[in-house]
């Protein structure tokens, strides 16, 4: 597995499709479009904007036509549409020179679009539309909104949205690369080992064979990470409901302790094992979070 110079907070999702080439062959089946090479894509993705905090998964335009955001979640997040609205603010004010706006002239903006890609393992349909006028309160149903949004959401997981998957080989052996990794899980204590074994396997069965065989590493540190997330999220579940089932203050504080102690532990096992694959310090700390004196002592 090779080393590169890649984000290590990058979700293998936004890796896989980090390429022009890529999001125009995924955009094309998603919006039903026949873009060829002739049509330029320029990716316009959001990294920690410093004004606003903000960071997408993917945006970029093609031609000059179209504004296009997509989101992957592995959760079914309803407030997505209202994400999307704060995303395409920011790429917009990027795109538009302040002084057009004060112009005579009409300008012309790039129409957006919005893709939510879910592939976690809730139930979800095969294609649903969020919309931001179902996060306003009070908001009667048939009334016509002046500021409206709507994202397509596709479930990716194994066995939907066959026609989509046959539109784009990366999506469809995107989805054949995570179903392969739970089903290790299920089999492998370590997920360390369940990871590596479910990118080799893929690697031999040709599936995203190119782009596993190039970012290995970057995926595995994608996958410890949201492993590790996971695990958290879920341990710090339990122990919270533990302490509002004694009813007690102290026994909730307790085991909000025990689940950040056991999380730390994890992420110093992931972070160790970064070390010995090669990573740099400045590269653990990002994937992290942790201090050099702690990288310095693993």
């Amino acid at each position: 597995m090779k080393k590169n110079s890649i984000q290590y907070k990058d979700s293998a999702f936004c890796l896989l499709f980090s390429e022009p080439g890529k999001l125009r062959a995924l955009y094309n089946a998603l919006s039903g479009a026949s873009y060829g090479e002739e049509t330029p894509v320029t990716i316009t993705t959001l990294k920690n904007v410093l004004s606003q905090g903000l960071r997408n998964d993917l945006s970029f335009t093609i031609g000059d036509k179209a504004i296009v955001l997509i989101e992957h979640s592995s959760t079914i997040n309803p407030n997505m549409p209202a994400r999307f609205l704060l995303y395409s603010a920011a790429i917009y004010e990027n795109l538009i020179p302040r002084r057009d706006l004060y112009s005579r002239q009409k300008m012309m903006l790039p129409r957006p679009e919005f893709y939510m890609l879910y592939n976690g393992t809730s139930d979800f349909p095969d294609k649903t539309i969020l919309r931001l006028s179902d996060l306003y309160t009070g908001a009667p149903k048939d009334k016509k909104y002046c500021l409206e949004l709507e994202v397509e959401a596709y479930n990716i997981n194994m066995g939907y949205n066959k026609e989509l998957m046959e539109k784009t080989r990366e999506l469809g052996e995107y989805a054949q690369f995570v179903d392969l990794v739970r089903k290790k899980k299920t089999i492998e204590e370590d997920p360390e080992e369940a990871f590596r074994l479910a990118i080799k396997e893929c690697i031999d069965n040709n599936i995203l064979k190119e782009f596993l065989e190039e970012y290995g590493e970057e995926v595995m540190s994608s996958l410890l990470s949201i492993s590790m997330e996971e695990f958290y999220q879920i341990r710090t579940e339990e122990a919270m409901a533990e302490g509002r089932a004694k009813g007690r203050e102290d026994g909730l504080a307790e085991g909000r302790a025990i689940a950040e102690e056991e999380g730390r532990q994890k992420m110093l096992v992931s972070a160790r094992k970064m070390k010995e694959a090669g990573l740099s310090a400045d590269q653990i700390k990002t994937f992290t979070g942790l201090s050099p004196e702690e990288i310095e002592g693993l």
